[in-house]
């Protein structure tokens, strides 16, 4: 159950709510030591995309008069909606005791 609260609140907090478990929890059980690096690894990877795309897509948004937020939104909102489905099949396999990886994350934490 720990390891789906980890994808869990990584939905609803970030990556502030699967740190928090895991850094907790992460000796006491190696099933939600794996999710919870999981977990904060896509968080981290999201938070790197963001810092990346945001000022590139004000600028560009800056120097077109405003059409460059016709391709930054939707790649934006692209992201934001396959976060959101490999988070809840990740909170899914977890809760069925599976070990899952999110695709295409950098793993900062090994």
């Amino acid at each position: 159950m720990l390891g789906m609260l980890a994808h869990l609140l990584a939905i609803l907090s970030g990556f502030v709510g699967p740190l928090i478990l895991w850094l907790i929890k992460k000796d006491q059980s190696r099933f939600l030591d794996h999710h919870g690096r999981e977990s904060l690894n896509f968080q981290f990877t999201l938070l790197l995309i963001g810092i990346v795309l945001l000022p590139l897509g004000a600028g560009l948004t800056f120097a077109t008069a405003g059409l460059g937020i016709l391709l930054v939104a939707p790649l934006l909102a692209g992201i934001s909606i396959f976060a959101l489905i490999v988070e809840i099949l990740s909170c899914v396999r977890a809760w069925e005791g599976q070990w899952c990886r999110y695709p295409m994350t950098i793993r900062f934490l090994t």
